[in-house]
């Protein structure tokens, strides 16, 4: 959710409002990898086995938006915003289970993720 709205308000020229200091961590990953993920779980039979997917290497918000802006080459306009009441610093999925039942590896870094979102976006979606 927070790539595909910054990437649209950075290109755009609007502001992006950013919670705490922007060193809290969360794993982001690419919608392929989601799929890949989900495809190799069609025909396993696991009962009721909980199978989290993600990427596992969660990232900085401020390196989140670093890569956007960088992408684009246009500066993002940061509202700095408190901490959220209940917000934890850094989020990341256990892909432990997912690697062993279905031989999961996401294959999507951040670096690339986000190339390829700011493409399409450009593309697709820009100016629409």
């Amino acid at each position: 959710m927070a790539p595909y709205k910054f990437t649209e308000r950075i290109f755009n020229g609007d502001e992006i409002e950013m919670f705490g200091d922007g060193t809290s961590k969360r794993d982001y990953t690419f919608v392929a990898d989601i799929v890949d993920g989900i495809i190799k779980s069609l025909d396993l039979d696991a009962g009721f086995e909980i199978i989290n997917l993600g990427n596992s290497n969660p990232i900085e918000l401020n390196k989140l938006i670093s890569l956007i802006e960088k992408t684009l080459n246009k500066k993002a306009k940061i509202i700095s915003k408190g901490e959220q009441p209940g917000d934890v610093i850094r989020t990341y999925a256990d892909i432990k289970t997912a690697e062993e039942l279905l031989g999961y590896s996401p294959k999507v870094n951040i670096e690339e993720g986000i190339k390829m979102l700011c493409e399409w976006y450009v593309k697709n979606r820009a100016n629409k």
